[in-house]
């Protein structure tokens, strides 16, 4: 997914934790549905349902997405900063106390570090999914006609910014994900879940095949409320069709920060495909999948 590279400007706010002049962001004023997105990385912030009027000359909201955002002590020492927690994007402040809301806080955001997704644009629903290494979920789910873009990274854990090391270590609490965005006009949900558990073993508690671990957990990541019901229904009438003779140990949980993984980890089954473990586990796979599901896949 091709996205546009950071302005000066938004380097001085994302990394250098500068601050835009007041009354001067392109969503301060901002009115439509959606959810504001980390311009550095594209992790969901905020949804325009908590956005309000604050008088204080830059964006406002009542509530993070749950887990989005970080808090650390501002270099003044007396403000809280507010960064993306995938990235550690500088976000702005947040001020408790005010009554403003009834949520009784405000987060302080500059435009400079925000983009926009609307509700109603096609092709942006998520879908966060884990099921053994990284490498071959990706590849999967790279052609499926509607998936617009398969990232490989770490989620459900409680360590902030892990890399494949610290994961692979198994002291992180992450599995090995992949977040999957697609276009629900052309792919819905049942069908992902259907090529998911066709491209796994779910009834293996920590591992696939030789993968160990942790780590290699199976996996679903809810974004909402809605999306988690209907996991939990394509789950039961999994479990109902005796598909699988052992019992499904997936793990159903809610949405968390999702890291990127390194950019090595990222389209790996397409750059080292000749290599011993792309040639022997991934490519079966994706062999199979693809002859069953072949009416699914974009043209290569």
């Amino acid at each position: 997914m091709t996205k546009r590279p950071l302005t000066q400007d938004e380097q001085r706010v994302l990394h250098h934790k500068g601050t835009e002049a007041p009354f001067s962001g392109r969503f301060l004023s901002h009115g439509s549905e959606g959810h504001y997105l980390c311009r550095n990385c594209g992790a969901r912030l905020y949804h325009s349902r908590g956005k309000f009027e604050s008088g204080c000359g830059w964006p406002a909201f009542d509530a993070p997405v749950p887990g989005a955002v970080a808090e650390q002590t501002d270099a003044d020492g007396r403000r809280t900063e507010i960064l993306c927690r995938a990235c550690g994007g500088h976000l702005g402040h947040v001020f408790r106390g005010e009554r403003l809301t009834p949520a009784n806080e405000r987060h302080c955001v500059n435009s400079l570090s925000l983009a926009f997704a609307p509700d109603a644009e096609t092709g942006r629903d998520t879908l966060t999914l884990g099921g053994g290494c990284f490498w071959c979920i990706e590849a999967v789910f790279r052609r499926v006609r509607g998936v617009h873009s398969v990232q490989s990274g770490y989620a459900g854990g409680e360590t902030d910014n892990p890399s494949y090391p610290a994961v692979c270590s198994g002291t992180t609490g992450h599995a090995e994900v992949v977040r999957i965005g697609y276009d629900p006009a052309e792919v819905d949900l049942d069908s992902l879940l259907e090529l998911f558990f066709a491209a796994h073993d779910p009834t293996t508690l920590n591992r696939q095949g030789a993968d160990v671990g942790t780590q290699y957990r199976s996996i679903i990541l809810c974004r909402d409320g809605r999306q988690r019901q209907q996991v939990e229904a394509y789950l039961a009438r999994l479990r109902a069709s005796g598909l699988f003779t052992s019992p499904i140990v997936t793990e159903v949980a809610d949405d968390a920060p999702f890291y990127p993984a390194e950019e090595g980890h990222q389209q790996y089954y397409e750059h080292h495909g000749g290599q011993p473990y792309c040639q022997m586990v991934i490519s079966p796979k994706v062999a199979s999948i693809y002859q069953r599901f072949a009416d699914r896949l974009e043209e290569e």
